[in-house]
């Protein structure tokens, strides 16, 4: 009997897993309060260290917003190349969720880092009171998480990045803090596979996705329209992360793929033989799903915002893609 009760406890902790990924495909992920003018919003840095002079242009930018700034206590800290120890880092973005009067945290800048801190943050108080958390690259473990959370998440440009972002750039990132409309128009790159789709829009980093997996911030793509790109990998490495994200099942009941930038690719003394777009369409050659490339996001000076986990509609022609929310 306490055999029995041991395997049904066990069978009903994997049932309410299941019906909890289950419930995140059928349900509207929860989207924080749009900001609104006298509104702050705070700059920590969860990865690389970074100095006040590399962001003053980003606290300018709020500003001219009419928004007010809080710069957190990692913002100058420095930890051999990390802003600070983990702890600080950890506590410092902890600080941010808590604290009521803080409306979004924009993380300052990539690098490596958020993963050694994602399993000391306490987001209770940020399931009842959300805001939006902004960032790119490393940050892709902050929007996974939360993803798997329920919560909405702004994929978008970094403070260390401003000064050489184009104009469209920071106005996707105005237009989704101030929940203003818009949606994307772009060329289409002969390698698109043409197609229709609609879905919960997830992604960001192709390399993050590849050190989640298997972990419980690793998400599911199900029905869902998946964004990736990447900077300075070497194409065969670009090709087993691919490899792995297929065999742990992401493309096979993805909607749509959007790729966007796959900025400064390498390859070894004796070629791969393919580059980032090849091997992205290789990987996925059996699949019916539309493509888009080039799509302006990721490691670009032309980074525009994305609201992860809101519903897109995705339409791949043969003359122009457009993405709208």
């Amino acid at each position: 009997m306490q055999k029995y009760g041991l395997f049904v406890r066990k069978m009903n902790s994997s049932m309410a897993f299941r019906n909890l990924q289950l419930d995140l495909k059928r349900k509207k992920l929860i989207q924080p309060t749009f900001l609104q003018k006298n509104d702050t919003v705070a700059i920590v840095s969860t990865a690389r260290k970074i100095s006040l002079e590399d962001i003053k242009p980003a606290i300018n930018l709020l500003e001219s917003w009419g928004l007010t700034v809080e710069i957190g206590k990692t913002i100058g800290l420095e930890d051999h190349q990390f802003a600070g120890s983990d702890e600080e880092r950890a506590n410092d973005f902890q600080k941010m969720l808590d604290d009521p009067k803080i409306k979004a945290i924009w993380c300052a800048r990539g690098g490596y880092g958020t993963v050694k801190i994602i399993d000391k943050l306490d987001f209770n108080n940020f399931k009842k009171n959300p805001k939006w958390i902004i960032g790119y690259s490393d940050v892709t473990v902050l929007h996974s998480h939360l993803h798997n959370l329920g919560f909405q998440t702004l994929h978008a440009t970094m403070p260390l990045d401003i000064l050489k972002n184009t104009v469209e750039a920071k106005n996707t990132l105005k237009a989704s803090l101030f929940g203003q409309a818009f949606s994307f128009k772009i060329a289409t790159s002969k390698e698109n596979k043409i197609g229709i789709a609609e879905g919960v829009l997830v992604g960001g980093n192709l390399s993050m996705f590849y050190s989640l997996l298997g972990s419980k911030t690793s998400i599911n793509t199900d029905g869902k329209i998946l964004f990736i790109e990447d900077l300075d990998e070497y194409l065969y490495h670009i090709d087993r992360m691919l490899m792995n994200l297929k065999r742990n099942g992401y493309f096979n009941n993805l909607k749509g793929l959007i790729v966007g930038g796959m900025t400064s690719m390498h390859d070894n003394a004796i070629p791969f033989g393919k580059n980032a777009k090849e091997i992205i369409l290789d990987i996925i050659s059996e699949k019916k799903f539309p493509v888009v490339f080039d799509f302006p996001a990721g490691h670009l000076n032309d980074n525009r915002a994305l609201v992860l986990g809101k519903k897109v509609e995705l339409e791949v022609g043969k003359k122009d893609t457009s993405l709208s929310f």
